[in-house]
């Protein structure tokens, strides 16, 4: 299969490039930034580079955009042109090129307000999105117009991605249980998404297999280490052989089932993989006493 991938510079953009090349897939990657994934360094919002990228083509899968880091630093203009006008522009190019699929790749962090203080929200793809700020606002966007111009001739998927950037490797630890994900399993869901057979238009969380029930919400917002005890063990034990110190208190859970049942995919990389990385000093996991910026999500 013929994909174009944007954002192919990116740290997602090259987890994918290598998932969909191991797999035998002729990958053309286009981005600002020159890399070894990246076969054309351009603006994907050139219409007149991207009908000649295009062109032969099966798949359109975008990921390249501004995103959280950005907020505060790319005017709000930016993150409409990029993210929205340079998606709407893209179908239809893909149309006219006859393409038979884009991937669209979005994030969690458009719930946004969804989670609040002092409680726990189980949330899938039925839980209606509150963004916080332009990223959120500019992405549900792009997923809205693709699922108004996504037809029969050119069917879309859009992969909300959860939390998957390096962090300090207890926080990853755990966010793996709920809220995070490692760029592989990202990389292996666009895969996967390649030829999904179903409706012009389907959406899913990317997130890694929770051990948590919608039931325990209630409590993983009070005694989120008790919950960790009963349903995570080694982890705990794990935690308390390192020193490291378990949350409080947990605020959401991410239900990626949806997209293990329809797309047949499964996270492979779980928190152990988070310990294992630590003590390979992997640069994908910061030491456990990293302190990083924050990231909206």
């Amino acid at each position: 299969m013929k994909v174009i991938l944007t954002g192919s510079s990116g740290r997602v953009g090259r987890a994918i490039f290598a998932a969909l090349s191991t797999q035998g897939h002729e990958v053309t990657g286009v981005d600002l930034a020159p890399f070894s994934t990246t076969c054309i360094v351009g603006d994907c919002s050139d219409p007149d580079l991207m009908a000649r990228t295009l062109e032969g083509a099966d798949v359109l899968i975008h990921t390249a955009g501004p995103h959280a880091p950005h907020v505060g630093i790319v005017g709000d203009t930016q993150f409409e042109r990029t993210n929205v006008e340079t998606t709407r522009r893209l179908f239809e190019l893909a149309r006219a090129s006859g393409l038979a699929r884009l991937v669209y790749t979005s994030t969690t962090a458009l719930y946004g307000r969804v989670v609040q203080d002092g409680s726990c929200v189980w949330i899938d793809e039925d839980t209606v999105p509150m963004p916080r700020t332009i990223y959120h606002r500019t992405k549900l966007a792009a997923e809205q117009l693709l699922e108004t111009l996504a037809c029969p001739d050119l069917t879309v998927c859009v992969l909300r991605m959860s939390r998957c950037f390096p962090e300090a490797a207890p926080v990853m630890a755990v966010y793996r249980t709920h809220r995070g994900i490692d760029v592989r399993d990202v990389a292996s869901g666009h895969l996967a998404a390649l030829t999904h057979k179903g409706a012009p238009f389907a959406r899913y969380i990317l997130s890694g297999t929770s051990a948590f029930e919608p039931a325990d919400c209630e409590r993983l917002a009070a005694e989120a280490e008790s919950v960790l005890e009963e349903r995570l063990l080694d982890l705990t034990e794990t935690f308390a052989a390192r020193g490291w110190n378990l949350p409080a208190s947990i605020d959401r859970v991410y239900d990626s089932s949806r997209a293990q049942r329809e797309l047949g995919w499964t996270p492979q990389f779980s928190w152990q993989e988070v310990v294992s990385q630590s003590d390979r000093h992997s640069l994908e996991v910061l030491p456990a006493g990293a302190i990083v910026a924050a990231k909206a999500d």
